[in-house]
Order: C-alpha cells, then structure tokens, then sequence
C-alpha cells in the first residue's frame, strides 16, 4: 500500500522531528537559534557547531561564526537588505 503518496516516481524526503533535534542542541547554541534572524534549521546548525568545537573553538567564537554566516546571508537578500535614510 502506498498510503497517501498514490502513483509518483517523486522521491520520499525522510522527515526529521525539528523540534526534538532543537531540545537536543547544546544551551548556547539553543539560545542563539532562538534569536536568529532567519530560519536556521537545528541539522545545520549543529554541523557547524560540531566542527568548529571539533576544531577547538570556544562556544563564543562559534557563535559568532553564526552570526558573521546569518549577518552575510542577509546581506545578499534584498529582502532584509536596509536602505540608507534619504
């Protein structure tokens, strides 16, 4: 039986539990994906604060590896981009 999908050749996407992946993220991190200007997801999150750490950075240092990250990536959507007052 194939449930809802019915006939597709389309690819089942595994689906992740976001919000038990989030619990399980360390404090600091938690709190700053809390305050995140945009919506990071606890997977890639956690892969960069697993290297970075696996590299022997401090936590505060990762998070500002995030911030620089989240700080570029709004700088190229014109979404989020602020214009200078005329």
């Amino acid at each position: 039986m194939t449930g809802n999908l019915g006939a597709t050749s389309l690819r089942r996407r595994r689906r992740t539990n976001s919000m038990r992946d989030f619990d399980n993220l360390p404090p600091a991190l938690r709190h700053w994906l809390s305050r995140a200007a945009m919506p990071w997801s606890p997977t890639s999150c956690r892969r960069i604060w697993l290297a970075a750490r696996s590299r022997g950075e401090s936590v505060d240092m990762v998070l500002a590896r995030l911030d620089r990250a989240e700080r570029g990536t709004l700088s190229r959507d014109t979404h989020f981009a602020v214009s200078a007052p005329d």
